[in-house]
């Protein structure tokens, strides 16, 4: 045995270790609700464009608690930080699966993500900090690993408890896993003091700036499409709002003298760029997600026990290639790696971008598990890239920026194609529309010989919308491919050398 390998005591490997239960706990909420997606929206009232602030609520919460992590840790102790949260989490999953309409759902999430917000950074963190230098690749598998097999179980098991019983059943799902990182966390942690004099050195300002400036962006990409863009000058003033209060939040971070979060890490060459990385990544990663459930179901007539199973080789595939990743980066350098898996996951969207009416099994889901084998190779290989060369104190404000820009990514991803979807269906529905003239010849002859020509009409209206969003889903997807292209080649510009 290595004398690194001697110097990990049980309590940090339990500790490490509970850590990943909430990752993967954090995992399972977004990917064990993404087959019931379209039950939820119909259960609870919502169109397919309301349906997204289901899963991006829960992510802008995330983001906006994310780099709020360090600071509250500095404060109350890592310990009580991640008891709290969990608690608060497993309290709100519950909630959700009592929600009564939509609004109040969208509520319980904000309060289950900003809760369950310090799960992702302090996994992280606890990696960096628990870990030597020599397991921290080992470490990065096992964190990628709790995401795949939230990938892989969450999608079938959240479809069948749909299917058999109803959608409000999956959300106990998280409550297994969240007493064993009580239970871990309880044991492998040491109690600390607090210090709620840090309370009052606070910086406030730069904490509201953040949440005004994040929310209102959220709300542009959100509401932008039903309310005009900018011919709404509800959306107009909101984006300017957020705008100034974002630069306020970057100044008071930079130049401030109680700036919470280090911004500073992102000049550094491989942190800014494996960041900006892991912000497109993120946004591909959970805007598709989001939209594959709800093609499945609107153009397929998919029920959520077959979306379920439609998904699990996405999430079996990480699972079986994560253990292998820590190998793989002592042939490849990580950049080679990372830039395979963008590459690989391009491909996917590439082959999801060529859609017709038969566009179920034999198209969307190679497409989904072409992306799922590229993301082991992003996710282990960019992490270890992004923290390569910062010192341990910097580990909490990297881990926070980390999670935080995948997580806005997300949120931005899923607001952004869902955007896409919508505006481009009824781009191509007026395309198509004038070809189709009910007083072409072509048409008046066919309608001769229907029984009854309305009900021939509402038909073809059907058709040609049911056509238009086959090709609006297409042009997403390959939005996406164009975006992780580019990825791919800006991944080779990282620098690594053997690891």
């Amino acid at each position: 045995m290595s004398l690194d390998a001697q110097k990990i005591s049980l309590k940090s490997w339990v500790a490490v270790v509970g850590g990943l239960f909430g990752c993967f706990m954090a995992g399972m909420n977004v990917h064990v609700t993404s087959a019931a997606l379209p039950e939820i929206e119909g259960s609870l009232g919502a169109t397919f464009e309301e349906g997204s602030w289901i899963s991006t609520a829960y992510l802008v919460a995330e983001i906006v608690m994310i780099p709020l992590t360090a600071w509250l840790v500095q404060v109350f102790s890592l310990r009580r930080v991640m008891l709290v949260g969990s608690a608060i989490f497993l309290l709100a999953s519950v909630a959700c699966s009592l929600a009564p309409n939509l609004a109040s759902m969208i509520l319980i999430r904000v309060i289950q993500g900003a809760a369950g917000a310090v799960l992702i950074p302090l996994s992280f963190q606890l990696i960096i900090t628990e870990l030597p230098a020599s397991k921290v690749a080992m470490g990065m598998a096992l964190f990628s690993l709790s995401n795949s097999v939230a990938q892989a179980a969450g999608p079938s098991i959240g479809g069948w408890l749909t299917d058999a019983y109803s959608w409000r059943w999956i959300f106990y799902l998280q409550l297994l896993p969240g007493v064993a990182l009580l239970a871990a966390i309880a044991w492998a942690i040491p109690a600390q003091p607090m210090q709620l004099q840090r309370l009052r050195q606070g910086d406030w300002l730069g904490i509201a700036a953040m949440i005004v400036g994040l929310g209102a962006i959220q709300i542009v990409l959100e509401e932008g499409g039903r309310k005009d863009w900018f011919g709404s000058n509800f959306i107009t003033w909101t984006l300017v709002v957020g705008v100034l209060a974002l630069l306020l939040f970057i100044h008071t971070q930079l130049f401030g003298r109680r700036a919470f979060i280090n911004l500073r890490l992102l000049a550094g060459y491989n942190f800014g760029v494996a960041s900006a990385a892991m912000f497109v990544f993120g946004g591909a990663t959970f805007g598709l997600v989001f939209l594959v459930p709800n093609y499945l179901s609107q153009m397929h007539d998919y029920n959520a026990r077959e979306i379920g199973v439609s998904l699990i080789a996405y999430g079996l595939v990480q699972l079986l290639l994560a253990p292998f990743m820590p190998r793989l980066m002592s042939w490849l350098t990580p950049k080679l790696m990372v830039a395979s898996g963008f590459a690989i996951m391009a491909l996917g969207c590439y082959l999801g971008a060529c859609l017709d009416a038969d566009a179920a099994a034999n198209v969307i889901i190679p497409s989904t598990v072409i992306r799922g084998i590229g993301q082991p190779f992003i996710m282990v290989a960019l992490s270890v890239l992004a923290v390569s060369g910062l010192s341990k104190s910097e580990a909490g404000s990297a881990s926070a920026l980390f999670s935080m820009l995948r997580n806005l990514g997300g949120a931005v991803g899923t607001a952004v194609l869902t955007q896409v979807v919508s505006q481009r269906e009824r781009f191509h529905s007026v395309r198509i529309g004038e070809q189709v003239d009910v007083f072409s010849p072509a048409l008046q002859e066919r309608l001769q010989g229907a029984p009854d020509e309305l009900e021939v009409l509402a038909r073809l209206g059907e058709h040609i919308r049911h056509e238009s969003f086959l090709m609006a889903y297409g042009d997403a997807f390959y939005l996406a491919f164009v975006a992780l292209l580019v990825c791919a080649g800006a991944a080779l510009l990282l620098r690594s050398g053997k690891s």
